[in-house]
């Protein structure tokens, strides 16, 4: 540390706009600054931000390639838990966010620094997910979070004064005009918001996308996959049109990412409701990931018990709910994990799905320990099952509807 710092900071870095600027910032603040970049399957030339960050006055920089881990440990629990946020969004930001703050927390204990620092907004979900994952790993961590000190909020009030700071400061900034709306990019998906998109009822710009092709452009023909599971996880994917198969998880992922991105598959436009108490705007593109969520829901109906189905499904919604919420390192959300992983043991078999102009079909399934008996519910076999005693219980199911609408029709005849 330099005579006179106040401190290290580990900065949580993208190499765009806003970190580079506040990467110089927080050295005007009188802080040394350590950068760190990681790399979960985002578009990026690492070594030029690498590059970058150093010449901003960086004192070291990490490039860390999370790839693996994100997949395994944050979106292989995610697929087991067959999770959605308020049944729609499909928590690709919100996965990646504990992923990296816990290698940022790593990183910040390694070096010493009794800082961390992120570029989220004020009034966003990530500030959130970033902030409880990093007291959560480290409670006497100190945490720097620029866009909500009024020295720099109030200094930077729009991307014009981004821009004009990183001009004086000889920051690279973009030789186009930016997009106008923020986007985020990891190997899961990409999100889309602010800007032109704020308003609801506006239609995205057809030149918005990256991970998939309009549906409309999209093959005259159809791809047949395979998706293989054990325990609730992928563990093959065979092309059928190739007669090709991947294994590894990461490699297994970025395939069904390019199937689907070519099919048009995993595109949601939706109004949400943000932790922190405002409705937002986004637009999602999770291709790869939507195939595996259609193809785990198929295969738990074939070999999930229907009552642990249905408290799993309860689970899957707390998970949802907490993982957006920013609490994937709080003791609720290890404790829900750690059920949702139990419910799996028997989640075994494969899936078939046809992938053709933005669609994921289901064509088949099977698995070795299914519980669909085909002698049992044949139309055309009587099996073990006596239909009589289909009497008995529809009387005593019939009990108490019976009683309601005999309570009903005194009510009604005494208000007439």
């Amino acid at each position: 540390m330099m005579s006179g710092s106040k401190g290290l900071v580990v900065l949580a870095y993208s190499g765009g706009l806003d970190t580079s600027c506040i990467l110089v910032w927080l050295q005007e603040q009188g802080y040394d600054v350590i950068a760190y970049l990681a790399n979960i399957g985002q578009n990026e030339d690492f070594e030029k931000a690498r590059e970058k960050a150093l010449a901003l006055g960086a004192k070291k920089v990490y490039v860390e390639d999370l790839r693996g881990e994100f997949v395994e440990e944050f979106i292989w629990p995610w697929v087991q838990a067959n999770a959605a946020y308020e049944e729609r969004y499909l928590l690709g930001t919100a996965l990646a966010r504990p992923c990296i703050a816990r290698r940022q927390v790593d990183i910040a204990q390694k070096e010493r620094a009794h800082y961390v620092s992120h570029g989220a907004t004020g009034k966003g979900n990530d500030q959130i997910r970033f902030e409880l994952a990093y007291y959560a790993l480290c409670p006497e961590i100190q945490v720097i979070a620029p866009w909500r000190v009024p020295e720099f909020y109030l200094r930077f009030r729009g991307r014009g004064d981004l821009m004009e700071f990183a001009k004086k400061h000889g920051i690279p900034v973009p030789v186009s005009p930016s997009q106008p709306w923020s986007m985020d990019e990891n190997l899961m998906h990409v999100s889309y918001e602010a800007g032109i998109l704020e308003n609801p009822k506006n239609e995205a710009p057809s030149d918005l996308y990256t991970k998939t092709t309009d549906p409309s452009l999209s093959p005259d023909n159809p791809d047949i996959l395979e998706i293989e599971f054990k325990k609730g996880v992928p563990v093959r994917v065979k092309d059928a049109n190739a007669g090709t198969a991947c294994h590894s998880p990461l490699e297994l992922f970025v395939f069904l990412n390019e199937i689907a991105g070519k099919h048009g598959v995993g595109r949601i436009d939706i109004v949400e409701n943000r932790f922190i108490g405002m409705k937002s705007r986004g637009i999602y593109e999770t291709p790869g990931g939507t195939l595996l969520h259609q193809a785990h829901l198929d295969l738990e109906a074939l070999a999930l018990d229907r009552e642990v189905r249905r408290v799993k499904q309860g689970l899957a919604r707390k998970f949802a709910q907490m993982v957006y919420n920013g609490f994937w390192f709080s003791p609720e959300c290890e404790f829900v994990r750690r059920c949702l992983a139990q419910s799996q043991e028997t989640v075994e078999g494969r899936v078939r799905l046809r992938v053709f102009k933005g669609q994921a079909s289901v064509l088949g399934r099977d698995s070795p320990v299914s519980l669909y008996n085909q002698h049992l519910v044949s139309m055309d076999v009587q099996g073990d099952y006596q239909p009589p005693d289909a009497t008995g219980f529809i009387n005593i199911n019939a009990l108490r509807l019976k009683e309601y609408h005999r309570l009903q029709s005194k009510i009604n005849s005494a208000q007439n």
